[in-house]
């Protein structure tokens, strides 16, 4: 019933050996070069897929990708699962609370970072034709919210992942972005699920207003759920004696809550991935600090060796920069995009006494769009909400805002420049590679 030929197995396993080793090389290049680990493993995927190897090489291709009917739904499965754990990291590194000096700053920027890129990229639409980048679905609606997003979109993981990198993660500067891009980046995910509920409810002629209200009614509602009804449940029942699920396995109790609510956010027609993040955001809440930091290792260790460079190499192999990409256009919004985003957050941080440097360096951080922006258009791709075309833009606009943001942050940092006021006295700490070895020669 569940099987699969010896032949196909080996066949999938030596072309999944090949991108995953492609992924992991090239995204530890990019972390040598200064150059966020995404942008690396993504580059894997354009080097073995349609871009390059597909071109340069379609024979090879095909045999290695394409080479029985269902190797595409494996790697399809493995493409999702990658986008389910993702975002039940990004969940997990979710920060409800600001310090009390920093929560003026936060507010704002939020506000700010959220609402009004948000409109502007809507009203974007009306410059330029949105029916050009239409998917299957041809829904216009889900397409303008799509747009919207990938203005005012900011990536937890890449953000947090580059803090780290350069040593900041504990600076004042970093927390305040960290806490912010969650709060900021959940709101979003609420307009990207309402768009796929409004995808899902099949309105495809301009605005549905009982798809539209019913969306929102369920979004909100799994939301409040997810937060403040899940982690109460949680708390009450993960250490009890008579939970034999926890007893037998501590992980695999949270994968169960994990892939539970993604199901249930799938069948609620809200979105499978955006069930994944609260999951995340649902536990983080319910665990105390030392089980948390337990359940977030094993999570990553899972995640950021397969699960996860394996879907931003997929992510690559879904591109075809050499057929399916409009590069004016896409320096264009990308231009647009990192100016608006930018200006926002500049000037809601000088409308608060922010002094110049802190702002700019604020917008900098804010413009990493990284994973989120990538999920947010595979999401759509896969919806029909998006064509080829502006997926494509939508995964580089993510890569080169992430890469801009890295190298605004560590300039600064290597000129000696304070990030922010409360960082002059700055120790950068640097996380260690978890493991380190020599080769020693047996003694003879």
């Amino acid at each position: 019933m569940f099987s699969l030929g010896a032949a196909d197995l080996a066949r999938f396993l030596f072309a999944m050996v090949i991108l995953l080793a492609a992924a992991n090389l090239l995204g530890y290049v990019a972390e040598r070069l200064a150059i966020p680990r995404v942008i690396g493993e993504v580059a894997g995927g354009l080097l073995l897929g349609p871009t390059c190897m597909g071109t340069l090489l379609p024979g090879a291709f095909a045999w290695l990708y394409q080479g029985f009917p269902t190797e595409g739904n494996l790697f399809g499965l493995i493409y999702q699962l990658g986008i389910i754990f993702l975002l039940y990291s990004a969940g997990l590194k979710f920060q409800s609370r600001f310090a009390k000096a920093d929560v003026k700053t936060g507010i704002a920027i939020i506000v700010g970072s959220t609402v009004i890129p948000f409109i502007v990229g809507w009203l974007s639409t009306y410059v330029f034709d949105p029916h050009q980048f239409l998917g299957p679905d041809q829904n216009v609606l889900a397409l303008k919210i799509v747009v919207a997003i990938s203005i005012a979109v900011t990536s937890i993981p890449v953000i947090a992942k580059i803090f780290a990198d350069l040593g900041i993660l504990h600076s004042r500067f970093a927390k305040i972005v960290i806490a912010i891009a969650g709060i900021h980046d959940l709101i979003l995910w609420v307009a990207l699920a309402i768009a796929s509920g409004i995808v899902s409810g099949g309105g495809h002629h301009g605005i549905d207003a009982w798809a539209v209200s019913k969306s929102l009614v369920i979004t909100f509602g799994f939301l409040v759920v997810c937060i403040a009804v899940v982690p109460w449940v949680l708390r009450r029942i993960t250490s009890k004696k008579a939970n034999f699920l926890f007893r037998a396995s501590f992980l695999g109790y949270f994968l169960v809550i994990l892939f539970a609510l993604s199901d249930i956010a799938g069948y609620l027609q809200v979105d499978v991935m955006y069930g994944a993040l609260l999951a995340g955001v649902a536990t983080k809440f319910s665990l105390p600090p030392a089980l948390f930091q337990k359940l977030e290792s094993g999570i990553q260790g899972i995640s950021y060796a397969f699960f996860i460079p394996l879907y931003f190499a997929l992510v690559g192999m879904n591109l075809n920069l050499a057929k399916d990409f409009n590069v004016g256009f896409f320096l264009l919004y990308l231009l647009f995009a990192t100016v608006v985003q930018s200006l926002v957050v500049y000037f809601t941080c000088r409308v608060i006494r922010t002094d110049h440097l802190t702002s700019v360096n604020f917008a900098a951080a804010m413009n990493a769009r990284g994973g989120p922006g990538i999920v947010l258009s595979s999401t759509a791709y896969a919806l029909g909400i998006i064509n080829q075309n502006f997926f494509a833009i939508l995964v580089m606009l993510a890569l080169v805002t992430s890469w801009m943001a890295g190298w605004w942050l560590r300039y600064i940092l290597k000129s000696g420049k304070r990030l922010m006021p409360g960082d002059e006295d700055l120790v950068i700490q640097k996380v260690q590679p978890e493991v380190s070895f020599e080769l020693h020669p047996e003694a003879e």
